[in-house]
């Protein structure tokens, strides 16, 4: 090597031209080259050693740094002991000598190594690593090293990563566990001498009458001694620079220390009191003024630090507060956390002349206020219930802040986090009622005022009237999670209103309906204001102001509806006949105001403001028609109750409803709305089904309508849900009627013929199908397929789960579209989009009529598409036609997923062609591609062929099972389950995460179901094979998030024999892994323990892991050519 000044300055000069802008790629990658091979040769750490200390270049410290970096972590143990004394000696002095001069990025880097060097030799070899940083801590010229060096020790020996053995691990978690209590000691008195030193200083002016900090009654009810108000109401002390930085690093170490040591009493009442000092920093809003007024930058900069200090002082008390389990001895103290952060709470929501609560809450950093809502949710949500029987613990009074503080909140955000809170109380209050119904009213009075204040302002929030500047501010454009900011905004607030209402009904009813009440009567009023103008018909209202009025009275009512809607499903069941009046009253004005919107047609009149009011009139009707479907559940139960005496008010509510849709099924009517009428009229012909529905004239329009081919075609998925309505008001049968009275013999040759009609030109196609098609043609059959088969894959899909003669009736009018399908299917075997619409029609018949389709007609269908996906087919369709054909692929096999589920004999002859296709046919073409494609539906068939297909496999005679011991069952077909087997060991060998999960799993249930691993075949050719591969991947940590299920699978397995998986295969398995030594194996074989419970083992097995990397790694980094004894 050149001399060590030399080679500085060709360090230095390759470093700068490194990162010159004008260095090309290659030559960059040249000089890593050159860095690395100089980073590799033995003993390079004393020229950096050198570098170190004579250059003032950051880039060339940095790079020296990390060689050392590698060669700690990754060559340690092949470094003479000589050199790691010189190397544990002079890299502290050298921390000493330039800690203040050196940039903050390089120190920490510094520190960080030295820390590596305690994690490999502490305290065995570095006896003095950790007292040497108490030391520092301990003397005021170093205590900002020592408090970073703790923090690093902390975050690196605490939780380390791969690079170390478990018995190191523990150890080092041991070790800093006994220095606990000093370290949090010194921490304290750091935090506790700073505070008081400030403080006596600070406090000589007293506090003016204005800044009104004393808490009043509150306070001393939350505190329960006044000391503690008092020194909580002390001023906030005025910190130099340097005094701010150590708190600020006491603060980032406690914080780091408290989200691994358990909670306990080393974390003293005192420490716990001065970390509620520093959370004050974050409330202080006058640090943030002084800075404004004084105007320097030096100011602002302390005004943020000061923000700084209070926002990790919340940071160390969430920490704790994350903590589910308490100690005993620690619930106090947990206690005492509470009142103190509630003190913060009041102060932040005080009202003054000064200041409004929202101006206060604006004036704070935004992440402290992230953090004091963090707070809130952990303390609802993780202590409320340990709190709660508290006495001293004035629960109501904190909901009174923590109301103040969620609605005064300054960001969308912030306001949405507090409802989450809100959400969490009710639910936690919801079920606290639900297991002690003794003293529900006991509970509910003690929190009906809090209730019923927040379900007002909820309700206000969400209203123009109230809350304009802030609603016009809501993104209502774009969707995120296919909601917009508005859409979000208002399902959040409408959880709560309903939340509310299970809770307190009555109360949440009388304060809704009113404000409903108010806005419908503007809406209603508008029909006076409609005059007759040449085009059509124009709403006369004009001025700005009127038009700005009625657009926010429109957005509240829409929202308002939606509210109505959301609280259906409180008025029945078994609260129908209590809160009758109360739904009757919503259901008419619903059925009047819908009624009304369809009658004058607001969705087709002019207006001033075109682009504001005509969506705004078009949503209150859309949105009326939702709600009313929404009762329709309600409805059901009202049919059922006044069927037999007077159903007059039943049958006005539904002709009427009626009325108002059939207007709206129409193709010049928008679609919002045409959609929100479709899905009214499919809720009654579905849940509600009334007797009369078909003799209702407005119906039989519709019937007429859809049925005439002459009249315009709705658009499509208006089109399959009229269809729907329309087939279900034919094939449900009538609630509270007998089966004699069902008419079925009439409803059947009306459903034929309403089928008859929608698939008149696809039956048609039969014909013309066998002739080669013209462009042209090609595009219009598609079209009529595709409009087909959607409306009648619905219609099946929709009658699935009923009666047998619905499915009878339904399939009798199909039958004949059902064959016209199947003759078409070869014609478009290359088409992959008509393809891909066939077999998703097939699919639902399978799924929802294979009975109805008898034997015979479904062999057929079996048979054809068997014929048809040829390898040569299968393979056009997943490797040449991207996603369609593999969707083609997939749903062929989910139809075959039906077929082999089904329980009987009559399609197991289609087993083997089954089995067939999927292992010479289909695997072969996928096993080898990385995409996902098809594999996790080909697995699926393949684990029910087996799981519902168990005796093709294993004949299990009543004999062999009762003389268990004697014979070993038959086993048949061994070929094919070898092959499936096989497959599924191929799959865990592969990346994708997903396929690996779900086969996991399929394994595990054929166990549980079938007891698969305990097969003789399984056992002796498969068991170890599978456990191997297993270990192979937690080793690899290819799939390291399933490593919990993973290793309950190796316990399942190796549970089947552990003689032979302790005395044969764990040898052979450490016997076979390469990287490691045999004394090396011997420790890992030892350290193995033969446990056969469940949590041991999988211990077991993560250990042997660990150390198994962790071993070759340390041979890895052992210089060429050691030998070793």
């Amino acid at each position: 090597m050149a001399s060590e000044e030399a080679s500085l300055r060709a360090l230095e000069s390759l470093m700068t031209e490194f990162f010159h802008n004008c260095t090309t790629n290659e030559r960059k990658r040249e000089i890593e080259e050159l860095l690395n091979n100089f980073a590799q040769q033995i003993g390079a750490w004393r020229f950096c050693l050198y570098f170190l200390s004579s250059t003032r270049n950051d880039y060339v410290m940095m790079y020296s740094l990390t060689v050392f970096e590698n060669l700690i972590n990754k060559m340690w143990l092949g470094v003479p002991s000589q050199d790691k004394m010189e190397i544990r000696s002079c890299l502290p002095k050298l921390l000493l000598a330039h800690h203040k001069t050196l940039p903050y990025f390089i120190r920490n880097k510094l520190c960080k190594v030295i820390v590596d060097i305690g994690r490999q030799d502490w305290p065995m070899f570095y006896h003095d690593f950790f007292t040497n940083i108490l030391q520092l801590i301990q003397s005021p010229v170093t205590t900002p090293l020592g408090l970073i060096m703790l923090k690093t020790t902390s975050e690196e020996l605490a939780c380390p990563r791969e690079d170390l053995s478990v018995a190191r691990k523990e150890e080092l978690r041991k070790l800093l566990l006994d220095q606990v209590q000093t370290v949090l000691g010194l921490l304290t008195g750091i935090l506790e001498s700073i505070w008081d030193k400030h403080s006596v200083t600070a406090a000589t002016p007293p506090p003016s009458p204005s800044s009104g900090e004393s808490g009043g009654d509150l306070l001393s009810s939350l505190l329960q001694s006044p000391s503690a108000a008092k020194l909580l109401n002390q001023p906030i002390p005025i910190l130099d620079s340097e005094s701010e930085y150590i708190c600020s690093l006491a603060l980032e170490c406690l914080a780091h220390l408290f989200s691994w040591i358990p909670l306990s009493t080393s974390i003293t009442p005192s420490l716990l009191t001065t970390i509620f000092h520093f959370a004050r920093f974050g409330c202080d809003t006058r640090a943030r003024k002084m800075s404004s007024v004084n105007g320097s930058s030096q100011n602002s900069v302390l005004g943020q630090e000061r923000g700084r200090l209070g926002i990790l002082a919340m940071s160390c008390i969430n920490e704790l507060m994350s903590k589910n389990c308490v100690p005993m001895e620690f619930e106090e103290y947990l206690l005492r956390m509470f009142q103190q952060t509630f003190y913060l709470l009041q102060k932040i929501t005080k009202e003054n002349n000064a200041h409004t609560v929202k101006s206060r809450l604006e004036e704070l950093d935004e992440s402290y206020i992230e953090k004091f809502t963090d707070f809130l949710r952990l303390f609802v949500s993780v202590h409320l219930r340990r709190i709660e029987s508290y006495s001293q613990f004035p629960v109501v009074e904190f909901l009174a802040l923590l109301f103040k503080y969620t609605f005064h909140q300054p960001t969308h955000e912030g306001y949405f986090s507090c409802l989450d809170i809100w959400t969490l109380f009710l639910d936690y209050l919801t079920s606290k009622i639900k297991s002690r119904l003794a003293d529900k009213e006991a509970v509910l009075n003690r929190y009906e005022d809090a209730l019923v204040l927040l379900l007002t302002e909820v309700l206000n929030r969400i209203q123009f009237r109230y809350n304009q500047a802030q609603l016009e501010e809501l993104d209502d454009e774009t969707l995120d999670d296919d909601q917009t900011e508005w859409q979000r905004y208002l399902r959040q607030s409408l959880e709560v209103v309903a939340k509310v209402m299970e809770l307190l009904p009555t109360h949440a009813f009388s304060t809704l309906f009113p404000v409903l009440q108010d806005n419908l009567e503007v809406y209603l009023g508008l029909q006076q204001f409609v005059v007759t103008s040449g085009t059509g018909h124009r709403l006369n209202i004009t001025a700005e102001n009127d038009c700005r009025r009625l657009h926010c009275s429109l957005r509240d009512l829409s929202s308002l509806l939606q509210a109505v809607g959301r609280l259906a499903e409180y008025f029945i069941g078994d609260v129908f006949a209590a809160r009758f009046n109360d739904a009757l009253t919503v259901v008419e004005r619903l059925v009047k105001v819908t009624l009304y919107g369809s009658q004058i047609k607001l969705y087709n009149i002019e207006t001033a403001v075109p682009s504001v009011l005509k969506p705004d009139l078009i949503d209150v009707h859309a949105q009326s028609l939702a709600a009313l479907q929404a009762y329709s559940h309600w409805l059901a139960q009202f049919y059922s109750e006044v069927h037999r005496q007077n159903p007059e008010q039943f049958i006005s509510l539904v002709s009427t409803a009626l009325e108002a849709i059939t207007p709206l099924i129409s193709s010049k009517v928008q679609e919002k709305l045409l959609l929100s009428a479709c899905h009214l009229l499919v809720s009654l012909a579905t849940t509600v089904r009334p007797v009369f529905l078909i003799r209702i004239p407005a119906v039989q329009k519709v019937f007429n309508r859809i049925t005439d081919t002459s009249a315009q075609r709705l658009p499509d998925k208006a089109q399959v849900l009229v269809c729907r309505a329309l087939s279900n008001v034919l094939l449900l049968p009538w609630p509270n009627l007998p089966e004699s009275e069902q008419q079925w013999a009439v409803r059947s040759t009306n459903h034929a013929s309403l089928i008859s009609a929608l698939t008149r030109e696809y039956r048609h196609l039969k014909s013309s199908a066998i002739l080669p098609q013209r462009k042209v043609r090609l595009e219009d059959t598609k079209v009529i397929i595709h409009q087909t088969l959607s409306v009648l894959e619905d219609i099946v899909e929709s009658i699935s789960g009923e009666s047998t003669k619905s499915r009878q009736i339904c399939y009798q009018s199909l039958q004949e579209s059902v064959q016209v399908s199947l003759a078409l299917f070869p014609a478009f075997i290359h088409q992959s989009d008509v393809t891909d619409e066939m077999l998703s029609f097939f699919l639902t018949l399978f799924q929802g009529l294979r009975v109805q389709m008898g034997v015979p007609f479904t062999e057929q269908i079996i048979q054809t598409f068997l014929n048809m996906f040829t390898r040569e087919q299968l393979a056009e369709s997943i490797l040449h036609e991207g996603s369609t054909g593999c969707r083609v692929v997939e749903k062929f096999l989910k139809i075959l997923q039906v077929v082999v589920q089904e329980p009987g004999q009559v399609f197991k002859p289609f087993l083997p062609s089954i089995i067939s296709l999927c292992m010479e046919q289909v695997y072969p073409i996928i096993a080898e591609r990385s995409s996902p494609d098809v594999k996790a539906e080909l697995f699926e068939l393949l684990f029910r062929v087996l799981h519902h297909n168990w005796r093709y496999f294993f004949k299990s005679s009543v004999l062999a099972s009762v003389q268990r011991g004697m014979a070993e069952e038959q086993m048949e077909n061994e070929a094919q389950f070898s092959a499936i087997m096989q497959a599924f060991g191929q799959s865990f060998l592969q990346p994708d995460i997903h396929l690996f999960k779900q086969n996991l799993f399929y394994l595990e249930t054929l166990n549980t179901k079938q007891k698969l691993y305990h097969k003789k075949i399984f056992r002796t050719t498969m068991l170890f094979q599978f456990v191997n591969v297993l270990l192979q991947v937690l080793v690899h940590k290819s799939h390291d998030l399933l490593q919990e299920e993973i290793g309950i699978a190796i316990y399942n397995m190796a549970s089947v024999d552990f003689d032979s998986f302790y005395s044969a295969f764990l040898t052979e398995f450490l016997a076979s892994c390469d990287g490691v030594d045999s004394n090396q194996k011997n420790v890992l074989g030892r350290n193995f323990k033969m446990d056969r419970d469940l949590p041991s083992f999988t211990q077991n097995v993560h250990r042997l892991v660990n150390d198994l990397r962790y071993y070759r790694l340390c041979n890895d980094s052992l210089p060429p050519g050691t030998v070793k004894l």
